[in-house]
């Protein structure tokens, strides 16, 4: 969910007008509709604390600055999205969450073993391109020909098509321009699967 989409349905579950609320932070109703609709990507720092006031919240709920998720309402649980697959998995010390994401699973009780990444890099294009959101379920095993998360060397995560063999894994790129990665016999052992990536959410230029 997104900033703007939070202030609208806070507003709207508080029964504020925005008239009221433009009125309660010192704004123009105009303004109120142009920080809903995302016309306004960042909000002004100065804007942060009135509004989450108005609204009976926290900056942090409201920005997405939360460590915790909001409790989830049936299958439909928010996930935090990350900025990187590594941020994601606790490899980076960028451990920020942009935003949380109301996302439809099977068992809410096993929420924890999901999470949204936003993909940085073209290599898994044109199936995931640069600034994609991949929901990735955590798990240390793939099928071969799965496209999942994996950790070489205990610190370099990547997002490929993982392809097993006999004797050997294969860590493929979508994109041609990319090599595949083979790690052969007592190799493999450099390779841990961290998750697979379960859905595919792309932003339509």
């Amino acid at each position: 969910m997104t900033v703007g989409e939070k202030i609208k349905a806070l507003r709207k579950e508080k029964g504020i007008s925005a008239d009221k609320l433009a009125e309660l932070i010192g704004k123009d109703r105009a303004t109120i509709y142009r920080y809903e609709s995302r016309d306004i990507e960042k909000l002004p720092t100065n804007v942060i604390e009135p509004l989450a006031k108005a609204l009976g919240t926290t900056p942090a709920f409201l920005m997405g600055w939360e460590a915790a998720a909001p409790p989830a309402q049936g299958n439909i649980v928010m996930l935090p999205l990350y900025g990187s697959a590594s941020a994601g998995f606790g490899m980076s010390e960028d451990k920020s969450i942009i935003q949380y994401i109301p996302t439809y699973i099977d068992a809410p009780s096993e929420q924890e073993q999901y999470v949204w990444i936003r993909v940085q890099g073209d290599s898994m294009s044109p199936l995931i391109d640069d600034g994609s959101e991949i929901l990735i379920k955590k798990q240390e095993t793939a099928e071969s020909g799965k496209i999942g998360v994996a950790l070489i060397d205990g610190k370099d995560v990547d997002i490929k098509r993982i392809c097993h063999g006999e004797g050997f894994v294969e860590l493929q790129s979508v994109n041609p321009y990319y090599p595949p990665l083979r790690f052969e016999q007592q190799e493999r052992r450099r390779v841990q699967i961290l998750g697979i990536v379960i859905k595919i959410s792309k932003t339509l230029q």
